[in-house]
């Protein structure tokens, strides 16, 4: 959790692939260069099973350097530190080209819930959900964000709150739980959230309660939209059954900190990501365009530039 944020998360990958280059040139000995930099992305891959963006960023640096027909290996460092950089621009402008997309579908005056964190801290910049509430709000002052504390750890209250704040954007904290109550006050509008991957037919991993959030949302008749650049989509996982669930460990939900609340020989279970169902899904929102009422045909079709 020192890198977090999928889009983040998969930057720093090829950052870590580059770094292990240079490592290889520089620090090893005896070994061959390019049987360590497989292993190192074999490795670097693996670090964190939810987010797809992850493997997709080090495999992209694998192809690089293995269909770049170079052979001195201070080349290929060369190679990995440029395409990382790359990357790392890529995604900046992805989360700025999707918040454009994006900030279309916000009313005006909306009351916006979001979920967890997808601002600049969540990316290399901007965000993708609060990239939209970002971009909507250059357009439109009257917009009012509602963050809640996303447990167990708090992003929302930690980093969400905080970065809409330094931004001026109006900002109400809620406790998880208290989202229900708020829709049907009518308090809530729509509701933003990131993705840390989107399956083949639509459906969505995200940080732990979006499924609730999303639940909730259809029960109110309020349009749910998901923000992420298109490296978020894994077309290789047919459905979020297959999207591998990361467990934390105990401590995150016995307490915060120093601060210890739950009593002793108490079990937990402490998954950090859940599946939102593509059907309670209003549209995803993506640097190539809205895909509405995601399915595996519409994400096809968008794959395939057919919505063009």
């Amino acid at each position: 959790m020192v890198v977090r944020g999928a889009p983040a998360i998969g930057v720093a990958g090829a950052y870590a692939v580059a770094l292990a280059g240079i490592q290889a040139l520089n620090d090893v000995r005896g070994v061959n260069f390019y049987n360590f930099l497989d292993s190192a992305c074999d490795q670097i891959a693996a670090s964190r099973p939810t987010a797809v963006n992850l493997t997709w960023a080090v495999e992209r640096m694998r192809s690089a350097w293995s269909g770049s027909g170079l052979r001195e290996p201070s080349e290929v460092v060369n190679l990995l530190v440029s395409e990382a950089k790359r990357l790392h621009q890529s995604d900046l402008e992805s989360n700025k080209k999707l918040s454009r997309y994006g900030a279309k579908l916000v009313p005006k005056g909306a009351r916006i819930l979001t979920h967890c964190n997808a601002g600049a801290l969540a990316t290399t910049g901007h965000g993708t959900a609060l990239g939209v509430i970002r971009t909507a709000f250059e357009k439109d002052k009257t917009l009012h964000v509602i963050a809640d504390e996303t447990r167990p750890l708090l992003q929302g209250a930690r980093l969400t709150a905080w970065e809409l704040t330094v931004d001026g954007i109006p900002t109400t904290l809620i406790t998880d739980n208290m989202a229900g109550h708020l829709m049907a006050k009518s308090e809530i509008d729509i509701v933003i959230v990131g993705a840390d991957r989107v399956a083949a037919n639509g459906d969505v991993a995200n940080k732990i309660g979006t499924y609730m959030v999303a639940v909730l949302a259809a029960r109110h008749n309020i349009p749910f939209y998901v923000a992420c650049p298109w490296s978020s989509i894994d077309l290789k996982t047919v459905t979020g059954d297959a999207v591998s669930i990361e467990e934390r460990g105990a401590s995150e939900v016995l307490g915060y900190s120093s601060i210890r609340w739950v009593p002793d020989n108490v079990h937990v279970r402490n998954p950090a990501f859940d599946v939102t169902p593509a059907e309670l899904i209003t549209a995803i929102i993506t640097d190539r365009g809205v895909i509405n009422v995601p399915s595996a045909a519409s994400i096809r079709d968008f794959d395939q530039g057919m919505h063009i």
